[in-house]
């Protein structure tokens, strides 16, 4: 470093007093940050570094999207992206198990029809109703 200080003519105390100084807050900065932290609550952590540079140009903040990436890690925002629910296909029959019923429930005396349910809830998924890591046999009649 005193190399380089006495190449450009710059005594090491100077530099060490430059390198040390403290940083002057930034209010434009300070602005931004608040606005990318109440966008991204809006968003309910979805909205990426693109997406809030966008709203926030919208409400008159000018911002880039690598402005605003930077801000977001400053802030340690990710993007989260929430899972699209895919239901299952329904309609095609279990190869094994034929269908004797044919959606005709209406049973005019007991014992005559026998309908069983194997549930496997998986705890953590959503719309996993148990806590249970097993099947559930239910038999009903």
């Amino acid at each position: 470093m005193a190399t380089l200080c006495h190449v450009f003519g710059v005594h090491r105390s100077s530099y060490k007093y430059w390198k040390n100084r403290p940083e002057k807050p930034d209010g434009r900065r300070a602005v931004l940050r608040s606005q990318v932290l109440e966008l991204h609550g809006i968003s309910h952590g979805s909205a990426g570094a693109r997406s809030i540079a966008t709203m926030a140009t919208r409400r008159g903040y000018q911002m880039g999207r690598w402005l605003a990436g930077r801000l977001m890690k400053e802030l340690g925002l990710v993007s989260c992206q929430q899972p699209t629910h895919r239901y299952k296909r329904g309609g095609h029959e279990h190869v094994a198990i034929p269908n004797h019923l044919e959606r005709q429930f209406a049973v005019t005396e007991p014992n005559q029809v026998w309908c069983g349910d194997v549930t496997y809830s998986v705890p953590g998924v959503q719309g996993g109703h148990g806590c249970l890591n097993e099947p559930r046999v239910c038999l009903e009649y």
